[in-house]
Protein backbone atom coordinates (compact mmCIF):
# COMPACT_ATOMS: atom_id res chain seq x y z
CA UNK A 1 0.00 0.00 0.00
CA UNK A 2 1.08 3.51 -0.35
CA UNK A 3 1.57 6.63 1.68
CA UNK A 4 -0.44 9.41 0.26
CA UNK A 5 0.41 12.97 1.58
CA UNK A 6 -2.24 15.76 0.36
CA UNK A 7 -1.27 19.14 0.84
CA UNK A 8 -4.88 20.88 0.83
CA UNK A 9 -7.79 19.81 2.49
CA UNK A 10 -10.70 21.61 0.75
CA UNK A 11 -13.22 19.88 -1.56
CA UNK A 12 -10.47 18.38 -3.71
CA UNK A 13 -8.05 17.54 -1.26
CA UNK A 14 -11.07 15.27 0.90
CA UNK A 15 -12.33 13.84 -2.38
CA UNK A 16 -8.62 12.62 -3.28
CA UNK A 17 -8.41 11.86 0.80
CA UNK A 18 -11.29 9.67 -0.05
CA UNK A 19 -10.07 7.67 -3.11
CA UNK A 20 -6.62 7.34 -1.67
CA UNK A 21 -8.69 5.82 1.55
CA UNK A 22 -11.11 3.67 -0.59
CA UNK A 23 -8.03 1.95 -2.07
CA UNK A 24 -6.70 0.72 1.36
CA UNK A 25 -4.15 3.13 0.91
CA UNK A 26 -2.87 5.16 4.07
CA UNK A 27 -3.19 9.19 3.71
CA UNK A 28 -2.03 12.65 5.63
CA UNK A 29 -3.94 15.74 4.91
CA UNK A 30 -1.57 19.21 5.45
CA UNK A 31 -3.33 22.38 5.85
CA UNK A 32 -2.21 25.65 6.38
CA UNK A 33 -1.89 25.37 10.22
CA UNK A 34 0.35 21.96 9.77
CA UNK A 35 3.68 23.94 8.01
CA UNK A 36 5.92 22.12 10.35
CA UNK A 37 4.69 18.69 10.35
CA UNK A 38 6.93 17.19 7.67
CA UNK A 39 5.47 15.45 4.48
CA UNK A 40 6.26 11.72 4.76
CA UNK A 41 3.86 10.33 1.62
CA UNK A 42 5.72 8.32 -1.35
CA UNK A 43 3.10 10.47 -3.30
CA UNK A 44 2.58 14.09 -2.53
CA UNK A 45 -0.93 15.58 -4.05
CA UNK A 46 -0.60 19.32 -4.30
CA UNK A 47 -4.52 19.79 -3.66
CA UNK A 48 -4.58 23.32 -3.87
CA UNK A 49 -5.03 26.40 -5.98
CA UNK A 50 -2.45 27.22 -8.28
CA UNK A 51 -1.24 30.86 -6.76
CA UNK A 52 -0.47 28.94 -3.44
CA UNK A 53 1.98 26.31 -5.03
CA UNK A 54 4.50 28.89 -4.83
CA UNK A 55 4.77 29.42 -1.01
CA UNK A 56 4.40 25.57 -0.58
CA UNK A 57 7.30 24.98 -2.92
CA UNK A 58 9.40 27.37 -1.01
CA UNK A 59 8.54 25.86 2.53
CA UNK A 60 8.76 21.96 1.75
CA UNK A 61 10.88 21.82 -1.01
CA UNK A 62 13.00 20.03 -0.12
CA UNK A 63 11.04 17.57 1.64
CA UNK A 64 9.47 17.14 -1.66
CA UNK A 65 12.84 15.27 -3.27
CA UNK A 66 12.50 11.88 -4.49
CA UNK A 67 9.02 11.97 -4.27
CA UNK A 68 6.17 11.39 -6.54
CA UNK A 69 4.37 15.09 -6.96
CA UNK A 70 0.38 15.48 -8.27
CA UNK A 71 0.14 18.85 -9.32
CA UNK A 72 -3.86 19.45 -9.71
CA UNK A 73 -4.22 22.81 -10.27
CA UNK A 74 -6.06 24.87 -12.99
CA UNK A 75 -3.63 28.18 -13.61
CA UNK A 76 -6.58 30.07 -13.65
CA UNK A 77 -6.88 33.88 -13.23
CA UNK A 78 -9.28 33.92 -10.63
CA UNK A 79 -10.05 37.48 -11.12
CA UNK A 80 -11.88 37.07 -14.23
CA UNK A 81 -11.96 33.36 -14.65
CA UNK A 82 -11.46 33.52 -18.47
CA UNK A 83 -7.81 33.08 -18.94
CA UNK A 84 -4.94 30.44 -17.82
CA UNK A 85 -2.17 32.53 -16.45
CA UNK A 86 0.65 30.08 -17.93
CA UNK A 87 2.20 30.97 -20.98
CA UNK A 88 0.75 28.84 -24.10
CA UNK A 89 3.62 26.83 -24.87
CA UNK A 90 3.78 25.87 -21.04
CA UNK A 91 1.94 24.69 -18.11
CA UNK A 92 1.50 24.81 -14.57
CA UNK A 93 2.83 21.11 -14.28
CA UNK A 94 5.82 22.36 -16.19
CA UNK A 95 6.73 25.48 -13.91
CA UNK A 96 6.16 23.46 -10.62
CA UNK A 97 8.24 20.11 -12.14
CA UNK A 98 11.17 23.23 -13.23
CA UNK A 99 10.95 24.21 -9.51
CA UNK A 100 11.49 20.62 -8.32
CA UNK A 101 13.73 18.84 -10.25
CA UNK A 102 14.37 16.48 -7.97
CA UNK A 103 10.85 14.94 -7.46
CA UNK A 104 9.05 13.42 -10.71
CA UNK A 105 5.77 15.29 -11.02
CA UNK A 106 2.86 14.58 -12.94
CA UNK A 107 -0.95 16.07 -13.66
CA UNK A 108 -3.76 14.10 -12.72
CA UNK A 109 -7.41 15.11 -10.78
CA UNK A 110 -7.78 18.34 -12.72
CA UNK A 111 -10.15 17.60 -15.01
CA UNK A 112 -11.91 15.89 -12.35
CA UNK A 113 -14.52 18.16 -9.95
CA UNK A 114 -14.83 17.27 -6.42
CA UNK A 115 -18.37 15.80 -6.42
CA UNK A 116 -17.02 13.09 -9.54
CA UNK A 117 -14.55 11.47 -7.39
CA UNK A 118 -16.18 11.50 -4.21
CA UNK A 119 -19.30 9.66 -5.89
CA UNK A 120 -16.44 7.27 -8.72
CA UNK A 121 -19.39 7.99 -11.04
CA UNK A 122 -20.08 11.04 -14.20
CA UNK A 123 -23.93 9.91 -14.67
CA UNK A 124 -23.34 6.37 -15.36
CA UNK A 125 -20.01 6.08 -16.13
CA UNK A 126 -16.76 5.77 -14.18
CA UNK A 127 -15.00 8.94 -13.28
CA UNK A 128 -12.04 9.25 -15.29
CA UNK A 129 -8.77 10.58 -14.13
CA UNK A 130 -6.14 11.35 -16.52
CA UNK A 131 -3.00 11.20 -15.72
CA UNK A 132 0.18 13.11 -17.77
CA UNK A 133 4.03 12.97 -17.02
CA UNK A 134 7.57 12.22 -18.39
CA UNK A 135 7.81 9.41 -15.77
CA UNK A 136 6.79 6.53 -16.65
CA UNK A 137 6.87 4.77 -12.94
CA UNK A 138 5.37 7.64 -11.36
CA UNK A 139 2.39 7.71 -13.59
CA UNK A 140 1.91 3.84 -12.84
CA UNK A 141 1.95 4.20 -9.11
CA UNK A 142 -0.76 7.26 -8.83
CA UNK A 143 -2.66 5.26 -11.60
CA UNK A 144 -2.33 2.22 -9.15
CA UNK A 145 -4.17 4.71 -6.82
CA UNK A 146 -6.77 6.17 -8.88
CA UNK A 147 -7.93 2.49 -10.38
CA UNK A 148 -7.19 0.54 -6.36
CA UNK A 149 -9.89 3.82 -5.11
CA UNK A 150 -12.77 2.64 -7.85
CA UNK A 151 -11.66 5.27 -10.58
CA UNK A 152 -10.59 4.91 -13.81
CA UNK A 153 -7.25 5.70 -14.76
CA UNK A 154 -6.19 6.86 -18.61
CA UNK A 155 -2.08 7.48 -19.31
CA UNK A 156 -2.33 10.92 -21.26
CA UNK A 157 1.05 11.25 -22.59
CA UNK A 158 4.03 13.49 -21.50
CA UNK A 159 4.31 16.18 -18.85
CA UNK A 160 3.72 18.48 -22.11
CA UNK A 161 0.27 17.37 -22.48
CA UNK A 162 -0.48 18.74 -19.18
CA UNK A 163 -1.23 21.80 -20.77
CA UNK A 164 -4.37 20.24 -22.68
CA UNK A 165 -5.31 18.45 -19.52
CA UNK A 166 -5.32 22.27 -17.89
CA UNK A 167 -7.48 23.78 -21.01
CA UNK A 168 -9.67 20.95 -20.21
CA UNK A 169 -9.99 21.98 -16.49
CA UNK A 170 -10.45 25.82 -17.54
CA UNK A 171 -13.51 25.05 -19.72
CA UNK A 172 -15.42 22.72 -17.53
CA UNK A 173 -14.74 25.26 -14.63
CA UNK A 174 -15.86 28.13 -16.89
CA UNK A 175 -19.02 25.89 -17.93
CA UNK A 176 -19.34 25.25 -14.46
CA UNK A 177 -19.02 28.99 -13.48
CA UNK A 178 -21.13 29.90 -16.13
CA UNK A 179 -23.93 27.70 -14.88
CA UNK A 180 -23.63 25.80 -18.07
CA UNK A 181 -23.22 22.44 -16.41
CA UNK A 182 -23.26 21.80 -12.09
CA UNK A 183 -20.54 21.07 -10.47
CA UNK A 184 -21.44 17.70 -9.85
CA UNK A 185 -21.03 16.78 -13.27
CA UNK A 186 -18.22 16.15 -15.36
CA UNK A 187 -16.14 14.70 -18.79
CA UNK A 188 -16.48 11.01 -19.12
CA UNK A 189 -13.78 9.32 -21.00
CA UNK A 190 -15.53 6.31 -23.25
CA UNK A 191 -13.34 3.38 -24.72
Amino acid sequence: MAQISIIGTGNMGQAISSVVTKGGNTVELFGTSDGDKPVTGDVVVLAVPYPAVDEIIARRGDQLAGKVVVDITNPLNFETFNALVVPADSSATAEIAAKLPNSRVVKAFNTNFAATLASGTVGELPTTVLIAGDDADAKSQVADVVTAGGLRAIEAGPLARARELEAIGFAQILLAANEKVAWTAGLAVVS
